[in-house]
């Protein structure tokens, strides 16, 4: 097995031979065509069918023709799941894999002024900051022996599209959660007490609270209180309640109940009931099952955060190469060749295992931006 190993690693990084399903031009009408012939639509007699598949594999189109219509039904169960993380992480784009800026101006957005009679307009002081971006790739080898093609005609793709789709969906969201969590709880690149922005101001955003509505309550408070390097108050609306899963059942009575109690006191008598003013501000609840995945602290399930809505800014960002935004399939052709000098389709495999492969490939890239816009609050 040790002999083998620098063969094996060779074999998964190098990729010479692997070509992009989307290389030769396929039109609908021959993806239609193939897909009735793989079902078998005609309802022709197996022998008739096997025959039938037997001669388009020997053709040089049907690799392309399976491979495009496994992407277009892998992009389909892909897009058919919305990531919730979108609703509180910002999206973009980067033009390529070098590092970028986004940059963050401070200055001529503050309190003007006043001008005397014939008095002078004063420059306002600009300063500027950012933070750095870059995008990364993300990817896995999947392989299917030449005699589960025999075996089972076909029919071991079937899962292919879910594997690939349920890898990118579980990568991306991991590295999103992987932004604000870490393994001893609030990623501390994006939450302290306090903790330094690019703007050199000191930012307070990580308490001790336990998720109840009264700290609910508070810390929308102190998100909104957060002032920029100038002292100007912001009023950050907290919009975006994010739980592990032993918080839901809290986090959900919090935010749909229309009255909450409190237990009455020898030294402060409140009447009850008392409205529930937190089911009014159309906070949204996402329950992140990777928080106590990332998150291996004591504290793991008791961790909850809040974040800004977008539109006000954001405190974390995923970027996708442009042109790249999807994930791509690819597939390897074979490096075999009939004793004649013909070339193979690549199911015939490749010359040392026979095996037929397949690649999965994502671009993207996490950055955390203003800890303004987040709070995170520790708790048991």
């Amino acid at each position: 097995m040790e002999d083998k190993m620098p063969e094996f690693l060779q074999l998964m990084e190098k990729w010479d031979g692997y070509t992009s399903v989307d290389s030769h031009r396929i039109n609908e009408s021959d993806a239609a065509r193939f897909l009735d012939l793989v079902a078998n639509k005609d309802r022709m007699p197996p022998h008739r069918h096997e025959y039938l598949m037997k001669e388009a594999i020997t053709t040089s189109d049907f690799p392309s023709l399976f491979g495009f219509t496994l992407e277009r039904d892998m992009l389909a169960r892909y897009r058919a799941v919305t990531a919730e993380w979108r609703s509180y992480c910002k999206v973009g784009t980067m033009p390529n894999f070098n590092q970028g800026e986004i940059h963050k101006l401070q200055g001529n957005d503050t309190l003007l002024p006043q001008v005397a009679e014939k008095g002078e307009y004063l420059v306002s002081p600009m300063d500027n900051s950012h933070y750095h971006r870059r995008v990364y790739k993300w990817g896995r080898q999947f392989d299917i022996s030449w005699e589960a093609l025999v075996n089972d005609a076909l029919n071991a793709f079937d899962d292919i599209p879910e594997r690939f789709a349920e890898s990118v969906r579980y990568t991306r969201a991991y590295n999103v959660t992987d932004l604000i969590a870490s393994a001893a709880g609030p990623d501390v690149g994006l939450f302290g007490a306090p903790i330094a922005d690019v703007d050199l101001a000191n930012v307070t955003n990580l308490g001790a609270l336990p998720l109840t509505i009264v700290n609910l309550q508070t810390t929308l408070g102190l998100m909104a209180s957060q002032v920029d390097v100038m002292g100007r108050p912001l009023g950050i609306r907290g919009r975006h309640l994010v739980v592990p899963p032993m918080l839901e059942m809290t986090a959900r009575s919090i935010l749909t109940s229309a009255f909450y109690t409190y237990a009455a006191t020898a030294a402060a008598a409140i009447p009850l009931p008392e409205v529930n003013v937190v089911s009014q501000l159309g906070i949204q609840l996402h329950v992140d099952p990777l928080l106590p995945v990332i998150d291996t602290s004591g504290n793991k399930d008791g961790t909850w955060y809040l974040f800004a809505d977008l539109g006000m800014g954001a405190a974390i960002q995923m970027d996708f190469l442009r042109g790249y935004e999807d994930p791509e399939i690819c597939m390897k052709a074979s490096d075999k060749v009939t004793v004649a000098g013909g070339s193979l389709t690549p199911f015939s495999g490749d010359f040392a295992t026979d095996n037929v492969f397949y690649r999965v490939r994502d671009v993207h890239g996490g950055t955390r931006l203003d800890p303004r816009m987040a709070y995170a609050q520790v708790s048991t």
